[in-house]
């Protein structure tokens, strides 16, 4: 694992071998950021990194620029991997909060430019998380949801839901919050 982008390019990730986490692949994060790149500015941007496991997404958001990554896992060993990345190379701008995503959400007020969750594939609650963000109006206009998950696995029933993008086993699903100027153009 390393960081592909921004200020920490090349930096290898070396995470402890007990954390319970499947990282994102450096190939399907390459190309998830080469898809962002087109479709937002990274820098100045709010993240919410969903079971953030090894902070692997956290790290590169905040090396691309992001003024704000707030990591959520229940796992305190990727957590405190995280923040020790995190302090070692002057990532002031990582939060991370110790919590079950479920309930964190629910009692998360902040809106976001980009909300990534990469949970355990075997979770039965995947379909929840963009029903969720959405109810509670997570993101902010024009904001992106991506869910990482199993490719078998279709997540297209959601409203708000705008493309998959398979990478073998591994999929991303997209979905947008639309700008009330895109409502009233419909």
């Amino acid at each position: 694992m390393r960081i592909i982008g921004g200020r920490l390019r090349g930096l290898r990730l070396n995470p402890p071998n007990n954390l319970p986490a499947r990282p994102t692949t450096d190939l399907a994060k390459e190309a998830l950021f080469n898809i962002l790149q087109n479709q937002i500015e990274l820098e100045d941007i709010k993240v919410l990194d969903l079971f953030s496991g090894t902070g692997n997404l956290s790290l590169e958001f905040s090396s691309r620029g992001a003024s704000l990554v707030t990591a959520v896992d229940r796992n305190i060993n990727g957590l405190n991997y995280l923040k020790d990345m995190a302090k070692k190379h002057g990532l002031e701008n990582i939060k991370t909060y110790r919590a079950d995503v479920f309930k964190y959400l629910e009692m998360e007020t902040e809106q976001y430019d980009v909300i990534f969750a990469d949970p355990p594939y075997d979770l039965s609650r995947i379909p929840e998380i963009a029903k969720v963000v959405f109810e509670k109006d997570l993101l902010l206009p024009g904001g992106l949801l991506i869910i990482e998950h199993q490719s078998m696995q279709n997540l297209s029933n959601h409203p708000a839901f705008t493309e998959q993008r398979k990478y073998g086993h591994s999929s991303f699903s997209f979905f947008k919050k639309v700008n009330h100027q895109d409502r009233i153009s419909l």
